[in-house]
């Protein structure tokens, strides 16, 4: 697909991909819009990062532009995120638009949330918790709805949304067009699919258990005594952007704490703060007021900064899925960036289970507190400790790309380019591992 001309578009839409300067469709759009736009319902399996948000954004907003009775909703797993895909939206129906949107997510004002709800709008974007919210006080009609997107549907899973989506459902008209993506496809989305998709078309590009060719990943391993100090270390020698993922609000807020401390320009987001105080976080952190972000994997859901060059799991993710996740927060929209994994040998089942995603056919590895660094290894992880303390070694390019977004802190054309993450290729291969790993305290 050479242009977005050869869709059959609006021209109101294709006026705003314009503006936006989006005239080539990434390989998930090219796959999606075609069968979207006839109306089927669609099973999608991409990566964040890859340009879902306009593969499902531009098939709801023309139908919305073409049938004035339709309506829609998007369900996402995260406030950040939905703020994030309704900026897009927003920005794909233009400044003049007569057609009126809704944010409705948890910690945000119910009262602003009802003037919305007040003005009639076609286009409702939120998170399941604060929809079912609406749903129960009868505030929020969802009969007429005939257009629906679960976005990063593992992800609303994962935070144990299955229940209130269910509920949604049933709220809605059965004669509705259902588009459904997430980054894995796991038994339970599967299920989910069967029981409210009507013969749904299945698109997947490239594989979604590894990440995107842009994100060089190197690993550092270390003991639980030397790992601070080798962050410290790491930080100097990068420059860029950082997020650093621990496991727990509280370790989140020591981490900030200590790197203060250390003259670092540091802030932390997690699932204790107050969503005004989570806004101006990652508005600050997106406008460069400091340099290093430390967060939870709750916390960071959809998180969509584009100067992020850094990621760094200080603590592994509990799942391994979770680090497809985490990596994604980099190289977005078709940039460059890296990932960095402290690793020691309490880490071993984890860390195992996370080289069996990247690497299926690779042996477990062996841990020891002093041994050499490896050129070489069966996983295809070679010797590099160019940078920083301890031994590293580099996976090479080709990891994962970025889950849907965070809040933006302007309705520009230029964010929501970022948004979308177009861009001119994509290619990833790769198998898939399940959850491995303790209990990880919530975030």
């Amino acid at each position: 697909m050479a242009n977005f001309n050869q869709f059959n578009l609006s021209a109101p839409l294709l006026q705003s991909l314009e503006r936006l300067n989006f005239t080539t469709p990434t390989p998930i759009q090219a796959a999606t819009i075609p069968i979207a736009l006839v109306g089927r319902d669609i099973l999608g399996s991409a990566q964040t990062g890859t340009g879902k948000t306009g593969a499902f954004g531009i098939p709801l907003i023309e139908k919305l532009l073409s049938d004035k009775q339709s309506s829609a909703l998007v369900l996402t797993p995260t406030r950040e995120l939905a703020s994030q895909v309704l900026l897009a939206l927003q920005n794909l129906l233009g400044r003049n638009s007569p057609i009126k949107t809704s944010l409705l997510i948890g910690g945000d004002s119910m009262m602003k949330q009802l003037g919305q709800l007040r003005l009639k709008p076609r286009l409702f974007v939120g998170t399941p918790g604060r929809i079912n919210d609406h749903l129960e006080r009868g505030t929020l009609n969802l009969s007429q709805v005939n257009f629906l997107v679960l976005d990063e549907t593992d992800r609303m899973l994962d935070m144990g949304f299955s229940i209130q989506i269910e509920r949604i459902i049933k709220f809605m008209s059965k004669k509705r067009q259902t588009l459904l993506f997430s980054a894995t496809l796991p038994k339970d989305i599967v299920k989910i699919a069967d029981s409210y998709l009507d013969n749904p078309e299945r698109v997947a590009v490239g594989s979604t258990s590894t990440p995107i060719q842009k994100i060089k990943q190197e690993v550092v391993h270390t003991s639980e005594s030397e790992k601070y100090s080798k962050l410290l270390g790491q930080l100097d020698a990068r420059t860029g952007s950082i997020i650093i993922f621990v496991k727990t609000k509280f370790g989140a807020e020591k981490m900030a704490k200590r790197l203060r401390d250390e003259n670092h320009q540091t802030d932390a987001i997690h699932g204790d703060l107050r969503h005004t105080k989570r806004e101006s976080v990652i508005r600050a952190f997106r406008n460069s007021k400091y340099r290093i972000l430390v967060a939870t994997d709750i916390a960071a859901r959809g998180l969509d900064i584009p100067h992020i060059a850094h990621v760094i799991n200080y603590d592994l993710p509990q799942c391994p899925e979770d680090y497809i996740h985490r990596i994604g927060r980099t190289a977005r929209a078709g940039a460059e960036g890296e990932a960095l994994c402290f690793v020691t040998s309490e880490d071993r089942g984890k860390w195992n289970a996370i080289n069996r995603l990247m690497n299926p056919s690779a042996a477990p590895e062996k841990f020891s507190s002093d041994r050499p660094a490896r050129k070489k290894s069966s996983g295809g992880f070679r010797g590099n400790s160019s940078r920083g303390n301890g031994e590293r070694n580099s996976f090479g390019r080709g990891g994962a790309s970025r889950t849907s977004d965070g809040r933006n802190s302007s309705a520009n054309d230029t964010g929501a380019k970022k948004s979308f993450g177009f861009k001119k290729s994509f290619k990833s291969s790769g198998g898939f591992k399940k959850r491995t790993g303790g209990r990880q305290k919530a975030a």
